[in-house]
Protein backbone atom coordinates (compact mmCIF):
# COMPACT_ATOMS: atom_id res chain seq x y z
CA UNK A 1 0.00 0.00 0.00
CA UNK A 2 2.95 2.36 0.38
CA UNK A 3 3.20 2.97 -3.35
CA UNK A 4 -0.56 3.30 -3.76
CA UNK A 5 -0.92 5.88 -1.00
CA UNK A 6 1.48 8.22 -2.81
CA UNK A 7 -1.08 8.75 -5.56
CA UNK A 8 -3.56 11.19 -4.13
CA UNK A 9 -4.65 13.96 -6.46
CA UNK A 10 -5.86 14.91 -9.94
CA UNK A 11 -7.47 11.65 -10.95
CA UNK A 12 -9.20 13.79 -13.58
CA UNK A 13 -7.44 16.01 -16.03
CA UNK A 14 -7.47 19.73 -15.35
CA UNK A 15 -10.79 21.44 -15.98
CA UNK A 16 -12.89 18.27 -15.89
CA UNK A 17 -15.43 17.96 -13.07
CA UNK A 18 -14.49 15.30 -10.56
CA UNK A 19 -17.48 13.04 -11.07
CA UNK A 20 -16.58 9.57 -9.89
CA UNK A 21 -18.90 7.80 -12.34
CA UNK A 22 -16.80 9.04 -15.29
CA UNK A 23 -13.50 7.70 -14.03
CA UNK A 24 -11.70 4.82 -15.69
CA UNK A 25 -10.65 3.78 -12.17
CA UNK A 26 -14.25 2.96 -11.20
CA UNK A 27 -14.95 -0.58 -10.06
CA UNK A 28 -11.27 -1.56 -10.00
CA UNK A 29 -10.16 -3.86 -7.26
CA UNK A 30 -7.37 -2.49 -5.10
CA UNK A 31 -4.84 -4.94 -6.48
CA UNK A 32 -5.81 -3.99 -10.06
CA UNK A 33 -5.34 -0.29 -9.30
CA UNK A 34 -2.02 -0.84 -7.59
CA UNK A 35 -0.81 -2.99 -10.47
CA UNK A 36 -1.71 -0.23 -12.94
CA UNK A 37 0.06 2.43 -10.88
CA UNK A 38 3.20 0.29 -10.78
CA UNK A 39 3.46 0.25 -14.59
CA UNK A 40 6.05 2.81 -15.65
CA UNK A 41 7.16 1.57 -19.09
CA UNK A 42 5.13 1.86 -22.28
CA UNK A 43 7.09 0.53 -25.23
CA UNK A 44 10.39 2.42 -25.28
CA UNK A 45 9.06 5.18 -23.01
CA UNK A 46 9.50 5.19 -19.23
CA UNK A 47 7.56 7.52 -16.94
CA UNK A 48 9.00 9.04 -13.78
CA UNK A 49 7.20 8.33 -10.50
CA UNK A 50 5.42 11.70 -10.64
CA UNK A 51 2.36 10.77 -12.68
CA UNK A 52 0.42 7.85 -14.14
CA UNK A 53 -2.11 7.74 -17.01
CA UNK A 54 -5.73 6.63 -16.84
CA UNK A 55 -6.55 2.95 -16.53
CA UNK A 56 -8.17 2.95 -19.97
CA UNK A 57 -5.04 4.52 -21.52
CA UNK A 58 -6.87 7.04 -23.67
CA UNK A 59 -3.44 8.64 -24.00
CA UNK A 60 -0.49 6.24 -24.04
CA UNK A 61 2.74 7.96 -22.91
CA UNK A 62 5.38 8.31 -25.61
CA UNK A 63 8.38 10.42 -26.49
CA UNK A 64 8.29 13.40 -28.81
CA UNK A 65 7.44 17.05 -29.19
CA UNK A 66 4.80 19.07 -30.98
CA UNK A 67 4.33 22.69 -31.94
CA UNK A 68 1.60 24.67 -30.25
CA UNK A 69 0.54 28.26 -29.61
CA UNK A 70 -0.15 30.05 -26.33
CA UNK A 71 -2.57 32.97 -26.47
CA UNK A 72 -1.46 35.82 -24.20
CA UNK A 73 -4.76 37.56 -23.45
CA UNK A 74 -3.08 40.51 -21.75
CA UNK A 75 -1.03 41.46 -24.81
CA UNK A 76 -3.41 39.86 -27.32
CA UNK A 77 -0.51 38.05 -28.98
CA UNK A 78 0.16 34.42 -29.88
CA UNK A 79 3.34 32.91 -28.44
CA UNK A 80 4.94 29.90 -30.21
CA UNK A 81 5.28 26.84 -27.97
CA UNK A 82 7.08 23.50 -28.03
CA UNK A 83 5.56 20.78 -25.83
CA UNK A 84 7.65 17.67 -25.24
CA UNK A 85 7.76 14.39 -23.36
CA UNK A 86 11.02 12.49 -22.86
CA UNK A 87 11.73 9.13 -21.29
CA UNK A 88 12.91 9.10 -17.68
CA UNK A 89 16.41 7.95 -18.62
CA UNK A 90 17.43 11.33 -20.00
CA UNK A 91 14.50 13.64 -19.25
CA UNK A 92 16.43 15.69 -16.70
CA UNK A 93 19.40 16.11 -19.02
CA UNK A 94 17.11 17.33 -21.81
CA UNK A 95 15.71 19.93 -19.41
CA UNK A 96 19.20 21.04 -18.37
CA UNK A 97 20.24 21.30 -22.02
CA UNK A 98 17.14 23.37 -22.85
CA UNK A 99 17.75 26.02 -20.19
CA UNK A 100 21.30 26.65 -21.42
CA UNK A 101 20.33 28.95 -24.32
CA UNK A 102 18.36 31.24 -22.00
CA UNK A 103 21.53 33.10 -21.06
CA UNK A 104 24.06 33.51 -18.22
CA UNK A 105 21.57 35.14 -15.82
CA UNK A 106 17.94 34.03 -15.54
CA UNK A 107 14.81 34.19 -13.40
CA UNK A 108 13.30 31.08 -11.79
CA UNK A 109 9.73 30.16 -10.87
CA UNK A 110 9.01 27.26 -8.52
CA UNK A 111 5.52 25.80 -8.80
CA UNK A 112 3.94 23.72 -6.05
CA UNK A 113 0.59 22.08 -5.40
CA UNK A 114 1.68 20.34 -2.18
CA UNK A 115 -0.90 22.27 -0.18
CA UNK A 116 -3.54 22.44 -2.94
CA UNK A 117 -5.26 19.06 -2.99
CA UNK A 118 -8.29 20.59 -4.70
CA UNK A 119 -6.20 21.66 -7.68
CA UNK A 120 -4.22 24.73 -8.64
CA UNK A 121 -0.71 25.65 -7.61
CA UNK A 122 1.36 28.36 -5.94
CA UNK A 123 4.17 30.14 -7.81
CA UNK A 124 7.30 31.53 -6.14
CA UNK A 125 9.68 33.81 -8.07
CA UNK A 126 13.43 34.40 -7.88
CA UNK A 127 15.05 37.02 -10.10
CA UNK A 128 18.62 37.16 -11.38
CA UNK A 129 20.41 33.92 -10.63
CA UNK A 130 23.59 32.91 -12.44
CA UNK A 131 23.02 29.92 -14.69
CA UNK A 132 25.98 27.86 -13.32
CA UNK A 133 24.71 28.40 -9.76
CA UNK A 134 21.18 27.42 -10.75
CA UNK A 135 22.31 24.27 -12.54
CA UNK A 136 24.41 23.20 -9.56
CA UNK A 137 21.41 23.55 -7.24
CA UNK A 138 19.06 21.74 -9.63
CA UNK A 139 21.42 18.76 -9.94
CA UNK A 140 21.26 18.43 -6.15
CA UNK A 141 17.46 18.06 -6.42
CA UNK A 142 17.21 15.93 -9.55
CA UNK A 143 15.19 13.22 -7.80
CA UNK A 144 12.62 15.74 -6.53
CA UNK A 145 12.24 17.47 -9.89
CA UNK A 146 11.87 14.17 -11.74
CA UNK A 147 9.60 12.23 -9.40
CA UNK A 148 7.46 14.63 -7.39
CA UNK A 149 4.07 15.16 -9.00
CA UNK A 150 3.51 18.36 -7.00
CA UNK A 151 6.68 20.21 -8.03
CA UNK A 152 7.32 22.14 -11.21
CA UNK A 153 9.93 24.69 -12.23
CA UNK A 154 10.26 27.30 -14.96
CA UNK A 155 13.42 29.12 -16.03
CA UNK A 156 13.09 32.29 -18.06
CA UNK A 157 14.87 35.27 -19.48
CA UNK A 158 12.42 38.18 -19.61
CA UNK A 159 14.75 40.22 -21.83
CA UNK A 160 14.56 37.68 -24.69
CA UNK A 161 11.74 36.74 -23.80
CA UNK A 162 11.86 32.94 -23.63
CA UNK A 163 10.90 30.38 -21.00
CA UNK A 164 11.50 26.68 -20.37
CA UNK A 165 9.05 24.94 -18.08
CA UNK A 166 9.45 21.51 -16.45
CA UNK A 167 5.98 21.03 -15.07
CA UNK A 168 4.35 18.77 -12.45
CA UNK A 169 3.57 16.18 -15.16
CA UNK A 170 7.25 16.16 -16.18
CA UNK A 171 6.47 17.64 -19.55
CA UNK A 172 8.91 20.10 -21.10
CA UNK A 173 7.34 23.28 -22.46
CA UNK A 174 9.28 26.01 -24.26
CA UNK A 175 7.71 29.43 -24.86
CA UNK A 176 8.93 32.21 -27.13
CA UNK A 177 10.77 32.58 -30.41
CA UNK A 178 12.84 31.59 -32.17
CA UNK A 179 12.46 27.94 -31.17
CA UNK A 180 14.88 26.39 -33.67
CA UNK A 181 17.71 25.97 -31.17
CA UNK A 182 15.44 24.22 -28.69
CA UNK A 183 14.16 21.87 -31.42
CA UNK A 184 17.74 20.93 -32.30
CA UNK A 185 18.49 20.17 -28.65
CA UNK A 186 15.48 17.85 -28.44
CA UNK A 187 16.34 16.09 -31.69
CA UNK A 188 19.93 15.59 -30.49
CA UNK A 189 18.42 13.65 -27.57
CA UNK A 190 16.17 11.55 -29.87
CA UNK A 191 13.07 13.57 -29.01
CA UNK A 192 11.48 14.04 -32.43
CA UNK A 193 8.61 16.11 -33.76
CA UNK A 194 5.18 14.46 -33.83
CA UNK A 195 2.67 17.27 -34.22
CA UNK A 196 -0.30 14.93 -33.83
CA UNK A 197 0.87 13.48 -30.51
CA UNK A 198 -1.13 13.86 -27.30
CA UNK A 199 0.21 14.24 -23.80
CA UNK A 200 -0.73 12.66 -20.49
CA UNK A 201 -2.33 15.94 -19.38
CA UNK A 202 -4.96 15.61 -22.11
CA UNK A 203 -6.71 12.70 -20.42
CA UNK A 204 -7.41 11.39 -16.95
CA UNK A 205 -4.27 10.94 -14.85
CA UNK A 206 -3.00 10.86 -11.27
CA UNK A 207 -0.14 12.64 -9.50
CA UNK A 208 2.22 11.26 -6.88
CA UNK A 209 4.03 12.92 -4.00
CA UNK A 210 5.19 12.18 -0.46
CA UNK A 211 6.18 13.87 2.79
CA UNK A 212 9.81 13.32 1.87
CA UNK A 213 9.37 15.24 -1.39
CA UNK A 214 7.54 18.01 0.45
CA UNK A 215 10.53 18.42 2.76
CA UNK A 216 12.93 18.41 -0.19
CA UNK A 217 10.81 21.04 -1.91
CA UNK A 218 11.11 23.25 1.17
CA UNK A 219 14.89 22.83 1.05
CA UNK A 220 15.02 23.69 -2.66
CA UNK A 221 12.86 26.74 -2.06
CA UNK A 222 15.34 28.02 0.54
CA UNK A 223 18.38 27.19 -1.63
CA UNK A 224 16.87 29.35 -4.36
CA UNK A 225 16.20 32.20 -1.93
CA UNK A 226 12.44 31.68 -1.88
CA UNK A 227 11.98 31.53 1.86
CA UNK A 228 8.36 32.72 1.86
CA UNK A 229 5.46 30.72 3.29
CA UNK A 230 2.73 29.16 1.14
CA UNK A 231 -0.25 31.40 0.41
Amino acid sequence: MGFLKRFFRNVFHEGQPEVASSSSFDALQEDELEAHLRVATYGAFTLTDAVRPSYDLKVTPKQGFRHDVYRDEESQTDVPVLMAAASQDYLFEVFMDLIGPLGPVVDVVLETSHTREGGGHVDMYREHIDMPVLKSILYDYEDLLLNDGCTGIAVLNPSVPQEVQFDEHKLLIVYGKPLDRFEKIMISRDVYCHDEMRFITEAEHVHSSSEQYYRQFEELKMRLGMDCDFR
